[in-house]
Order: structure tokens, then sequence, then C-alpha cells
């Protein structure tokens, strides 16, 4: 028998996790397709369905590269079989405990993919709830607009908001499955008050441009930033203007001259003008609108209009910009959470060297130990590989259920105060640098 739930919009029939301990809800539906008019739109509420709906099975991935042809992360991410492409791609994957009832009120992991906001899906391999199920805490992996299906803008667009603003849709779509999942996820056994967002990369930037926003006061309880956040991480949020100017080359690039004839374009075609006008900078990505966004995240932050949440933030020893870039904008961010008397920052430094290459500890990597999917991938795995995997995601569990990520029988991860500056290393041996 088939577990169902019901949700605001209909019953959704998932499937039993092969050991018996996770309920999987796969390609559940959270916005309307946007597609047509929607194209270049606000997410919209999903219309409601009659029966239950079959969500066994992960949804497509919004238009993008092919990621089977990506060289290093081909082999390490995508060398199975990955969903295939479609406009019709606003779905979100839950995994909850077996045994969880509504009222059990349990803790949720909100995971928002990377891929340079060009790419991704929530449904890639790394990703899996079956191992945070087990720790009593339900994953939510989502799938949103990337590329030009997320990020265009253009002025004709903003006529179609009160506020008059356009772009970030990619941003937006993850608001939508946030609130989604504040109105839903009770049926699943979970706490509409107790969610916590996370992500890596390009997920970490939209995690930072989240708890920067207005938007979203009261939604979260904490906040995962990996290799991707911080202050002065990276290049600085474009500005209206900027994106705007990389939207015109689109359209002129594409031929056409209006937001309907742009609109008229086919998917794949949209596509592939956004790789092409897009240059060597990530020219789609979130913008300072004033609205979503009322300035750089990097100023909002020093200006303490974050939210007021715990939070955990660290990158990989071979990080983007030789490991150090991330590490100090890291460290900077805990430096700015003490300036601002706000809760200490939970710091981490992730140095295991993966075995089967030299490519060390490189962007990206902890996934397999964060997810415990590590059976998943070819490497030859190592005794302390799986023990490092069962630490990192019990801290990472740890933090989701209390804002802290320490717990019985692992060891103590003090956080980043005036007496502690150094990050928890995560490598072979586990424990505060010196």
């Amino acid at each position: 028998m088939k577990p169902i739930i019901t949700t605001k919009q209909g019953a959704v029939q998932g499937t039993l996790s092969q050991d018996g301990k996770a309920l999987i809800f796969r390609g559940v539906p959270y916005a309307q397709p946007p597609v047509g008019s929607l194209r270049f739109a606000r997410p919209q509420e999903h219309e409601p369905w009659e029966g239950p709906r079959d969500c066994t099975q992960f949804s497509p991935r919004c238009p993008q590269c092919d990621l089977t042809a990506m060289d290093f992360y081909s082999k390490e991410f995508y060398d199975e079989m990955v969903p295939p492409e479609d406009e019709d791609c606003l779905y979100l994957n839950v995994w909850t405990p077996a045994d969880a009832q509504p009222g059990s009120k349990l803790p949720v992991l909100f995971w928002i993919h990377g891929g340079a906001f060009m790419h991704g899906c929530g449904s890639e391999k790394e990703f899996d709830g079956e191992g945070m199920a087990r720790k009593g805490v339900i994953l939510v992996t989502v799938n949103y607009r990337v590329n030009v299906f997320g990020f265009f803008a253009h002025p004709d667009l903003e006529a179609e908001t009160p506020e008059h603003v356009s772009g970030n849709y990619g941003i937006l779509d993850q608001l939508f499955a946030l609130k989604w999942v504040r109105e839903n996820i009770a049926a699943f056994g979970g706490d509409p008050d107790k969610v916590t967002i996370a992500g890596q990369s390009a997920g970490c930037m939209s995690v930072q441009t989240i708890i920067s926003s207005p938007l979203t006061k009261g939604m979260l309880r904490g906040a995962i930033l990996q290799s991707g956040g911080g202050l002065y991480a990276m290049k600085k949020c474009p500005t209206k203007e900027e994106i705007t100017q990389t939207s015109q080359k689109l359209m002129e690039h594409l031929g056409v001259s209006t937001i309907e004839e742009l609109r008229a374009v086919p998917a794949g075609q949209l596509r592939d003008a956004a790789y092409a006008v897009q240059g060597q900078d990530l020219s789609w990505r979130p913008h300072v609108d004033g609205w979503l966004l009322p300035a750089t995240t990097d100023a909002l932050a020093e200006a303490g209009a974050i939210h007021d949440i715990p939070y955990m933030i660290g990158s990989t020893g071979n990080d983007i910009g030789d490991g150090k870039l991330l590490q100090e904008s890291g460290a900077r961010w805990c430096e700015n959470l003490l300036k601002l008397g706000r809760t200490p920052g939970w710091f981490y430094y992730f140095d295991r060297k993966l075995p089967g290459d030299s490519a060390g500890a490189f962007h990206s990597c902890e996934l397999w130990y964060e997810f415990e999917t590590m059976n998943r991938c070819w490497r030859p795995w190592e005794d302390c590989d799986w023990e490092l995997s069962k630490t990192m995601s019990s801290y990472w569990a740890n933090f989701v259920k209390t804002g802290d990520p320490n717990g019985p029988g692992l060891p103590e991860w003090k956080a980043y105060t005036g007496e502690n500056t150094q990050p928890m290393v995560l490598a072979e041996q586990v424990g505060m640098k010196a």
C-alpha cells in the first residue's frame, strides 16, 4: 500500500524507502507550470486536482545544459540518467520518517541546489533524505527556474507587477516553495515553525538572498551557508541596470523586440541563447530590485538587515578561490554576527581530500557526506570517510533540530566567539582547528 498524504491542492501518493524507515514523495507540484504567459512571471498557486496524484517519480528539471557533458562534475554527479528538461519544472521532493504523523512537529531541512544559477535540480543523485529521516528530520529539495528562465528582467515586465519589478523569478520560486512547506508540511509530520534553509554554491547564494529579504521575515528558524556565502564572498549582486543589459543582449541575439515574442520562443532555443550571451560571468543571478532584495547582500548583512537566526557557514579546502576566499568570507560573516550582537555562528572547514583522484577537497565534495549518499559514488571510500559522513550528517541534523550542531557522541564544536575564531575541521580527524 503506497502512502497517501493530503495537501492543500490535493492528495499525493508516494512510496516507502527500501529499509522501510522513510516515506518519499517525488515530483510534488508547488506552483503552476511557468509556461506560456507565465514565462517570466511570478509563481502562481497550483490548481487543485482530483484523486491521489502519483508522486513516485522525480519531475523534469528547468531547461539547461547537458549535465552529462560537464567533464569532472559529470563523472562525479551526473554519470547516470538525469531528469529530462521541461519548463514545467516547479516541483519539490519530500522525505519524512515513516512513523511521522500530523502533529509530530518534526524539524524540516529545506535544501536549495547549486549550479551557478545556470543548471542543476533537486533530484541530483548526491541529494537524498533517507539519512535525515532516520535522524528525525524531514528533508525537502526543490526545483526552481535557472538561467534566463529564472533571472531575465526587462522594463516591459515591470508593468505586470504592482511593485514595478521584474526578474529574480528563481528566488521567488524558492520563496513560493517555502510558503508551500509552511502550508503543507504538517501533513507530512513537520513543524512549519521549525524550517531551516540550506544550500551549496548558487544554492548558498540563494540562501543568503532569502535571509536578506524582508519578504521572508518569520519564515525560517535557521540557515546553513555552504561554499558560496558570507561577507564579500563572490562578486556583488548585480544592479537592475546590469541584469537588464544582459537581458537586452539576449533579445538582440534572438532577434525579438517584445516580451510577447520572447515568450513565444521555444524553450530549447531560449536556453541556448542564455548560454550564448552570458560570457564568463554569472550573468543570470539574483539582482538588487528594491523589493525582494533592497540592497546587496553584503550591505544588508553589515546593516543588520539579515534574519536574526542561528547560522552555520563554511567551505572546503580546495574550494573556489584556492580554498581561501570562501573561508575568509565565512569568518567575516561570523565576525559580523558578533558585531551585531547576534547568536554566534557555527563555522566549519571541510578538508578531507577525497580518495580516487587528485581533486582534493573540491567545491561540492562535502555533499556526499552530508546526505550520506557515498554508496552512489564511484570513489574508493576508506573507513574514515564513512565515519566522517556519520559525524557530519549528525551535526547537520542536530543544527536543524536545535540551532546547535553538538550532540551525544560527537566531538565538541565550539561556536565562533571572541574567545574562539577557529573553524570546526571536518576531515580524517574531526575537531576544532588549533
